[in-house]
């Protein structure tokens, strides 16, 4: 499992590698994961950025577990979520070249009315010391190739 921290160090790393031309970023560290976003103090957008370790049961690929870095939107509509998802994918050819082959764009991993950009790695060993540094420059990466595309989106609407 991951080292006491391990999500308090990441939230370091991500806050001095987001560029601050995309604003003042938000981070919030729990022992199993860290969510990331804009704005408001609070974490009231349905769209953020999260590394969070993810247990066998939901993803089954997993010996013991995994862990999911990426984007998710998560309104209480599927169909919002899924709009948030359509207009990202029809973007995908400039926010691909900076992520790569890795991310999935799907359901929510454990709940299918949600959304993703993210990918996981099975069992990973998060006991190294360059582990936090991995995890936050990665997830870095989600954010500032997403980040210009998913802004216009929360400007122009609005959850009921």
């Amino acid at each position: 499992m991951a080292d006491e921290g391990l999500f308090e160090q990441v939230a370091e790393v991500v806050r001095g590698s987001v560029p601050r031309e995309l604003g003042r970023v938000r981070i919030y560290a729990h022992r199993v994961g860290v969510k990331v976003w804009f704005g408001a103090e609070r974490p009231s957008r349905r769209e953020h950025y999260e590394a969070q370790l993810i247990s066998a049961d939901i993803l089954h690929e997993a010996r013991e577990h995994a862990l999911e870095i990426g984007f998710h939107t998560e309104h209480s509509k599927e169909a919002a979520n899924e709009a948030v998802l359509a207009a990202l994918l029809a973007h995908e050819n400039r926010w691909r070249p900076g992520l790569g082959d890795e991310p999935v764009a799907g359901p929510f991993l454990g709940r299918t009315t949600w959304r993703r950009i993210s990918e996981t790695w099975l069992d990973p060993d998060l006991t190294g010391p360059d582990v936090p540094f991995e995890i936050g420059v990665r997830l870095a990466e989600y954010i500032t190739a997403l980040e210009p595309h998913v802004r216009p989106l929360t400007t122009t609407r609005h959850e009921p």
